[in-house]
């Protein structure tokens, strides 16, 4: 039989496009070069956040965030779902005035958040430094295991019997007429389909001529278990400017209570690096600038450290949509940096969108692959 769609890639983008495809009645067919929830799902750290960087930042993610707190009863207790919150923190009177701000704007969004000063901030998260000036709190941000979600996602939501999963299988290449889309496996094996999309990531750039991606390499760290240490997600607000902005080497703070009582602590940034072995230098620089914020952290047990690549855009904003014009039956849903987990489900529900012709989100047009088409030269 043959499927309606193939999706390339099993992390959690890929899993989150085949459900929402299934569930609309489609036959899909998920391939992935090593296995379910692997990449940069595997290697980062869950969150679930609305973030306003931009206005179609804040739409998806506030979309994408809506519809993963719809999911989370239908979740296992392994797919580690925690609606905490976030608390994102402000070291002096500038980045005060900057959480007033996301606090207006959440707020202006519907997003429930609250401003807090440096007693709430002490009363919210005890163990952060008492330097801090205080902060913003974000209710219903949460986190998730994205590994465990991904498999939930492609064998236990509304369509997974319409989802038939090969792992262990490269791609080699992607085409599409105005007819029909097809893969041709590392083998040399050729599958058809109405629709291919293309969604494994930093790879993706190597199936689709001219996608703008690149390699930002991430460190992470996870302690052994230490219950109530943090509440709720905790950054530094600085860390959306380094998230985005900062070239060559940046570090910011953010940690996360995991369900075990374990402590996930990042986050650094190098771009254009993909080499997988921990820089000692890095793990230091991270780890430094985490103990500003929680002054005890010298004293937690690490037990693993790890690398992981995410897959940016010039611009910051994923790629969703035809992947070279209008009309296209090869599609693309990668490119979404450290806010994959977070815009996964939206993601999904903008590209099924697209293929079956519905009504259009208002902000989808910000994340057309499009937008980095090369300009015609005259002559």
């Amino acid at each position: 039989m043959s499927a309606d769609v193939i999706v390339v890639g099993a992390g959690i983008v890929g899993a989150a496009c085949a459900a929402e495809l299934a569930a609309r009645g489609l036959v899909v067919d998920v391939v992935d070069a090593r296995g379910i929830g692997g990449g940069a799902t595997a290697a980062g750290m869950g969150h679930i956040v609305v973030m306003n960087d931009s206005a179609a930042e804040f739409a998806l993610t506030r979309a994408s965030r809506d519809l993963w707190l719809a999911l989370a009863p239908h979740l296992r207790e392994r797919d580690a779902f925690v609606r905490c919150g976030t608390v994102w923190a402000a070291e002096d009177d500038e980045e005060l005035d900057a959480a007033q701000t996301m606090r207006d704007a959440f707020a202006a969004g519907g997003v429930r958040a609250h401003l807090l000063d440096a007693t709430g901030l002490r009363e919210a998260e005890p163990s952060l430094s008492h330097a801090l000036r205080g902060g913003v709190l974000v209710d219903d941000d949460a986190i998730v295991y994205a590994p465990a979600a991904a498999q939930w996602l492609l064998t236990r939501s509304e369509g997974a019997a319409r989802i038939r999963v090969v792992t262990g299988c490269a791609v080699a290449g992607v085409a599409a007429t105005d007819s029909a889309a097809s893969i041709t496996l590392r083998g040399g094996e050729r599958c058809h389909a109405a629709h291919v999309v293309v969604a494994n990531g930093i790879a993706a750039a190597e199936l689709i001529d001219g996608v703008s991606l690149e390699a930002k390499k991430g460190h992470l760290l996870i302690t052994d278990r230490y219950p109530g240490t943090i509440r709720h997600q905790v950054a530094e607000l600085g860390y959306i400017k380094s998230a985005h902005h900062a070239r060559g080497v940046s570090v910011a703070f953010n940690a996360q209570p995991r369900p075990t009582g374990q402590i996930l602590i990042g986050s650094s940034r190098q771009f254009g690096n993909v080499d997988p072995a921990i820089d000692a230098r890095v793990l230091a620089l991270m780890l430094r600038r985490a103990s500003r914020f929680l002054p005890g952290i010298g004293a937690l047990n690490a037990i693993r450290a790890w690398t992981g690549l995410r897959a940016a855009t010039p611009d910051g904003m994923p790629l969703i949509g035809p992947a070279r014009f209008a009309g296209d039956r090869l599609w693309l849903a990668a490119g979404h940096e450290g806010l994959g987990v977070t815009t996964s489900l939206g993601t999904a529900a903008l590209l099924a969108d697209q293929i079956l012709g519905a009504m259009q989100a208002p902000y989808a047009a910000a994340f057309s692959p499009q937008r980095f088409a090369r300009e015609p030269v005259d002559g």
